[in-house]
Formats: C-alpha cells, sequence, structure tokens
C-alpha cells in the first residue's frame, strides 16, 4: 500500500456549497475506513489537500472521483516517497 497526496484546486459556487454535506459523509468514512490519513481545505486559496492510501494512483483516484464535489474540481494526484509527521511515531512514555 502507497501513500498518495492529492491536491485539488476548486471555485465556491452554490451548486458546490450543497454538495458539501454529502461530501463531508464520504470524506468522514473513508477516515473512518482508514483510507485518508489528512484531508485538509483552504476556502481563502479554493485548494484542499488529501493524503491517503491506496494500491496505485488510479486506486487513489478512483477513491476521490466518487465524492459528490469531484465535478467541481481539478484535481492532481501523486505518489508520496516519504511522509512523516508526528501522527506515525509512537507515543511518548510516562512513568508515573
Amino acid at each position: 500500500m502507497s501513500k498518495y497526496q492529492a491536491t485539488i484546486h476548486f471555485e465556491l459556487s452554490e451548486a458546490f456549497m450543497r454538495n458539501v454535506p454529502a461530501h463531508r459523509n464520504y470524506i468522514n468514512r473513508l477516515i473512518n475506513n482508514g483510507v485518508i490519513d489528512q484531508y485538509a481545505v483552504s476556502i481563502e486559496s479554493g485548494k484542499a489537500w488529501i493524503t491517503l492510501s491506496a494500491e496505485s494512483r488510479e486506486e487513489a483516484e478512483a477513491y476521490l472521483e466518487k465524492s459528490p464535489l469531484h465535478q467541481f474540481w481539478q484535481l492532481e494526484v501523486e505518489e508520496l516517497f516519504v511522509l512523516d509527521s508526528h501522527a506515525y511515531r509512537f507515543p511518548k512514555l510516562v512513568m508515573n
């Protein structure tokens, strides 16, 4: 299983906003199923970033194409060579 970074460009519209609740349900399902690791959106720049696990770039794109917002996106998906963060580290031991 590889990690992929999706960069999404979008423009807000009424139609876009009507689809946000269904999109959030879909994204939450992917997070709960361990497909999506991170999900971030900037309304200011009209961009979103999603880090996800998939067997291939095509599979990663297929997950994202099922979003109700896909029709509003310009999508770029890249395979990651390194992904490191606090979330991937062992928890700190606290000795009582």
